[in-house]
């Protein structure tokens, strides 16, 4: 089947598949497959966009946009906050969020503030993986082991347990 041909064919279904009960979908989608050759999940989703190519918007459904604004306001209010990580941070974020605006620290619009509270824990981290790359580590404390290995185990030749009977 020609590519003209397999346009047209999507161009007459489109508009009554969006329409049609879930049996009449399952239906006209067999059919389309059957004719086109498609897979069947790429025949959904030719035929669940709608007929002007202007009003199909690409992306995954549901998924939210987290732009600039709200990625400079989880850098702030993790620096604020000690660098926590992100189950942390999403705990304590309604609570620092509200301090911080309370003393003027952070002047948040109200579209940006629910989207930064409506973030998880999981998206907080992502947005602040680049920082993190960045910014220097803390150092990590060593503790000294080095008393404790020059010290033999088994019966102590030196003596530092006393003898029996010994208040």
């Amino acid at each position: 089947m020609s590519r003209m041909a397999k346009q047209e064919l999507l161009a007459s279904i489109q508009d009554r598949y969006p329409g049609s009960s879930r049996k009449d979908k399952s239906r006209i989608l067999d059919e389309f497959i059957a004719v086109t050759g498609h897979h069947r999940k790429h025949g959904i989703r030719l035929l669940g966009q709608s007929g002007d190519a202007g009003d199909h918007v690409p992306g995954v459904k549901g998924r939210r946009i987290y732009d600039e604004a709200v990625r400079e306001a989880v850098i702030l209010v993790w620096e604020a906050s000690d660098r926590i990580c992100g189950k942390r941070l999403k705990a304590a974020l309604p609570h620092l969020v509200e301090s911080m605006e309370r003393h003027g620290h952070l002047d948040l619009d109200p579209e940006v503030r629910e989207r930064l509270l409506s973030a998880s824990a999981a998206t907080l981290d992502r947005l602040l993986k680049p920082v993190r790359a960045t910014v220097a580590s803390r150092r990590k404390r060593r503790r000294n082991l080095s008393a404790g290995r020059n010290i033999p185990s088994g019966p102590s030749p030196i003596g530092t347990a006393p003898p029996p009977g010994f208040l």
